[in-house]
Parts: structure tokens; sequence; C-alpha cells
């Protein structure tokens, strides 16, 4: 008889389900959950027993050989509820550990098989990115296992394929799975009508319910979207959720802030830069989880599901899956895997009745969807968001121009300083050049947003703002450091025998040639910083290529929104361009 220590989970369940049908006899013990899934409870009191047991608790699990003949031993076991605090989770998991080894010995039991599934998937946080079994493992791995990952090991078995996770970026998998890059997308695809008009759905697996969280503080006076006129309220860009907030903008005079994560939504709430979140309840109560602060409330302002999505091509992979998943949800396969990480409620029993009698399931209840971007022509599209583009754009020139004011002014200060400075102050500035030339951009402006929040608490615009400023600084000193340097000594002598001071020899002789040989690269890296200011989206800030990307996902396409990127781009980039080889051509000219 073989013991499994945490064998309701459903790691747990399948190898019971697994050894039944070798023909072994098996005892499955549980802490928290007490209800068996229908796909072994049949072998319940013939060839399967459960036994409550905190596997930390020695007598208990001694108390089980006594009762039962095991002769092997499977350790699943998660010692529970100190997870918060890494020092005693180590010390209750040495110790379950030791009461396992301990029992094996008293029962002379022939084997002991220990896997940590809480190790190996659980991880750390990743945002909402694969969890794969070759990442290193951490010194603490918080709970629980990826949901969706589970519900791709399923659907890849029945298929019978081997469950290959590939990292795509959330906005991006339907374009993905559409060109190949992998045959079905998952982890909390929505369903939409977009989706349902351009790809290739699954049955919904899954329903959820859009919720608003506010700060404990604000619970009781901001209850529902129309509480928020003037306020700002954060979400995923190019969700339903952020749909709902557009047209709350419309109506209610909110402020919708997309986001391309669900980590900072929550983590600005409680810092009070945002004033609400609306997110699915699975991710709100993921998050309520780690960040204490903010309350959700109970109201549902929309109701939709999860889809897994296909190519529009690969129909026959799609009602494979869907039928995969209708035996999951008769067998109990799927109940097993969300119970298992607290995501079962009876909102999915009810939609798995629906599915299994065929009804129709609408994509979004509580949101009108007749007049959705999918599915409205390519002239009607362009003409609902074409608004929004150009006023995406006046926010990137405007962020650009003023980015690249102050690198100009803190490029010169930094030339000047690494040229005439002590040696002191040439180390220190040299230290700064290469600083903010060998790191990423990227980490520089989640520093200056999210790594000095604690101290400094900038707004989105001002730290983009400042983010591309210092970053363009230094590349521009090395420009004019260089021109300076390239400005022949002759002249400089020739200047100083006259009897001009160094100041006066800077901006009356070096200065001018310096910056006609600068003009250049400086409007090159100008181009630069224009397409560079796409970064800043990841600070909230809603700039013209993350514009493009929410009308992209809405319509289910990148060609028109690609293109409307492209030429508003290029109508920002080209007159400059042209500019700057107008005053090139004047400068050239021979002076009288």
């Amino acid at each position: 008889m073989q013991l499994i220590i945490g064998g309701m989970g459903f790691i747990g369940l399948h190898t019971a389900r697994a050894l039944l049908d070798m023909g072994e006899t098996c005892v499955l013990t549980r802490y928290h959950v007490s209800r068996v899934p229908g796909f072994i409870q049949a072998e319940i009191g013939t060839r399967l027993f459960v036994e409550p047991l905190d596997v930390t608790d020695r007598s208990a699990l001694l108390e089980i050989g006594a009762r039962h003949p095991i002769t092997g031993i499977i350790h699943l076991a998660d010692p529970g509820p100190w997870r918060n605090d890494p020092l005693e989770y180590f010390r209750q998991s040495t110790n379950a550990l030791s009461n396992v080894l301990e029992a094996a010995q008293a029962w002379k039991a022939r084997r002991v098989a220990i896997a940590s599934t809480i190790g190996i998937y659980g991880g750390v946080d990743s945002g909402g990115a694969p969890l794969r079994e070759d990442l290193p493992l951490p010194m603490f791995a918080p709970h629980p296992i990826s949901t969706f990952k589970k519900v791709a090991e399923l659907i890849a078995r029945g298929l019978g394929r081997k469950a290959n996770f590939i990292n795509i970026t959330f906005t991006s998998i339907d374009q993905s799975i559409e060109r190949g890059d992998a045959d079905i997308g998952l982890s909390g695809i929505e369903d939409t009508p977009a989706r349902r008009a351009t790809m290739a759905l699954t049955v919904p697996y899954y329903q959820f319910s859009e919720v608003l969280s506010v700060r404990d503080a604000d619970a009781a006076r901001f209850r529902t979207l129309a509480d928020l006129r003037g306020r700002r309220v954060g979400t995923l860009g190019g969700t339903i959720a952020y749909e709902i907030l557009l047209r709350a903008e419309r109506e209610f005079g909110l402020q919708a802030v997309s986001y391309d994560d669900d980590v900072h939504p929550y983590s600005d709430l409680v810092m009070g830069r945002l004033d609400a979140v609306l997110l699915d309840n699975v991710l709100a109560e993921r998050r309520h989880r780690a960040i204490p602060g903010f309350t959700i409330q109970p109201q549902n302002v929309a109701v939709s599901h999860y889809v897994g999505v296909m190519a529009p091509t690969n129909a026959p992979l799609r009602d494979a899956v869907n039928e995969i998943l209708r035996r999951a949800m008769r067998d109990g396969s799927l109940e097993a895997i969300f119970r298992k990480w607290h995501v079962w409620n009876d909102d999915q029993r009810v939609l798995y009745a629906r599915v299994l009698a065929g009804e129709p399931v609408p994509a979004v209840i509580g949101l009108e969807t007749s007049n959705a971007a999918a599915m409205l022509s390519s002239w009607e599209a362009i003409r609902r968001y074409l608004p929004s583009l150009v006023s995406a754009s006046v926010i990137t020139i405007v962020l650009s121009c003023l980015s690249m004011a102050l690198a100009v002014a803190l490029g010169v200060s930094i030339a000047s300083g690494r040229v005439y400075g002590s040696r002191v102050t040439r180390a220190f500035l040299s230290g700064y050049v290469e600083l903010m030339r060998g790191t990423p951009i990227l980490l520089q402006l989640f520093v200056l947003y999210y790594g000095i929040a604690a101290a400094i608490r900038l707004p989105a615009f001002a730290a983009a703002l400042l983010g591309l400023a210092l970053n363009y600084a230094a590349y521009e000193s090395e420009i004019y450091r260089s021109a300076l340097e390239a400005v022949p000594v002759g002249q400089l002598e020739a200047a100083r025998i006259l009897g001009l001071s160094e100041r006066k020899v800077l901006t009356l002789v070096r200065g001018p040639q310096a910056f006609r040989l600068a003009l250049a690269p400086m409007t090159n890296d100008f181009v630069a910083l224009l397409k560079d200011s796409s970064l800043v989206s990841v600070l909230t800030v809603l700039e013209l290529t993350k514009q493009t990307q929410i009308f992209a996902t809405n319509i289910g396409s990148w060609v028109v929104p690609g293109l409307l990127c492209a030429a508003l781009y290029l109508a920002m980039s080209l007159p400059l361009a042209a500019l700057a080889r107008r005053l090139e051509r004047q400068w050239k000219k021979p002076t009288a």
C-alpha cells in the first residue's frame, strides 16, 4: 500500500490514479481539501483511503501506519502556513521531512519518493511568464503553482504531446499564435469579440469577474466606477478591463492608466499613484495575498471567461482541445487544478454545465460589445482610433523635445567638465557617462519610477522625461567632448595670444565650431530618442507605440495600426531631419 502525503493536490491525485491503474492500493492524506474529484471517487473505501494529516505532527503520521500496511511513501506535502516567514518555513519543511523518514524506517517501507511541486513550479513571481522546470530553484519558492501551466499540460497529455512552453509578451500572444510561433495560447487569455472574430478559440474553461480594488481607507466612498470622477484608475492594457475604463472615461470622467503587468497597478494603488484598479478577480485576489492595504469591492463590473487561442486556420486542433476540456470538466480534472490554487468557485460549475449542454456562452456580460473595434471596418476603426493616436503622438513629441533639451544642457555641462574640470571632476563625470551608457535604459526608468519611490515619488511623465534626459545626456556629452577636442589647437592658442579669457575662447571660438561639428550626430540622437520614447510606456505614459499596441489588440491585427504608427513617426522625424540638413548647408557657406 502506497502512502501519498499531500495527495489531494493535482500531482497527488493523478499519481494515485496511475498507481490504482497499476493495481496498487493507496492512502491519500489531506490538510485543507476534503472533496475528492469524480475521476477517483469510485475507489474510495475499497482501494483508496483518505486520512487527515498535518505532516509536521509526528504522532499523527505514525498512527496512519498503525491503521494501514504502508510499504511505500510519496511525499508531496507543503507544510503550509509559514510561507511569509522563510526561516520558519525551512524549519517546518525540515521537520516534516524528518517525520516522513522516521515513519518510513518504523514501517520498513521499501521505497520513499520526495517531490517538491512547490519549489519546482512555484518559482519566483514572473509577472505572468510561463514557469519552467529548468529554472534555478530559489531558496524560498512561493505557492501557487502556475494554474495555466497545468491546464496546458492537461491539454498536451490529451493530445498525446509534450507541452513546450514559449515566453511571449502577453499583448502579442494572438499575433504570435497566428504566425505559428506556438500552437495554442493560454495564460489568462480573455474571451472577447475581437478574438472570436479573428482567431480560433476553445470553449470557455474558467469564468472570471472584473472587480474594482481601492485603498482600504477609500473602500466606503469608491464603490463603483461612477464614484471615481477625476480619479486615476489602472489596469492592464489591451484587456476587457481597459475597454471598460475607456468607456468610463467618457461617461464618468475618470482617467484610465494602462500597465504592462498585473503587479505594479496594485503597488501603485497602495502607494497613492492610483485611486483604483480594475482587473479580474483572479489577479486581484492573487495580489491581495501579497500586497496588503487595498480592498476588493464585492460588486462585479463585468463577467467574461478564459479561453485558449489558436490560429484561425487551426480549427481541427481547436476541436480536439475542446473535447479534452469537456472531458476534464466531466471527470473533475479542471476542478482539481483550480481547487489546488484556491480559484475554484460555484461560477465554474454553472459555466461547465452550460458548456457541456452546448449552450451559447456570451463573450462578455455587463459590457456592450456590439460596437467593439473588432466589429468595425478598417476605415471605421481608423476614424475611432486616429484621434487617440494623434493625441499619443503629441505626448511623444513633447516628451522627446523636453527630454532632448534637458539632455543637451546636461551633455554640454558634462562635456565642459570633462574637458576643463579637475582630475576628480573628470573622473566623476566619466563614471557617470559609463554608468548610463553601460546599463539598459529600461532599468534606469524602472529605478527612477519604482526603485526610489519610497524616498521620491515622481509622476510618470516626470520620471520618463528625467530618465530619457539622463540617459541621452551621457551620449550627448561624448559628442560635444569630441567636437570640442576636434577644434584645431592653433586656433585656441591664437585666441589666447589675443588676450581672450578661457571663457571667451570657449564661447566665441571653440563652442561655435564644436556646435557645427556636433549638429549632425545631435540630430541623429534626437530621432533615436523620439523612437526610444516608446520605452516609457512601462511607466504608464500612454505614448504613440503603446496606443498603437492597444489599437492592434482591440481589432486583432497589426497591419492598419502599424502603418498609421509608422506614418506618424515619419511625420515627426522627417521635418526635423530636413531642418538639420538646412542648417548644415547654411553653416557650410563661406563667410565674408
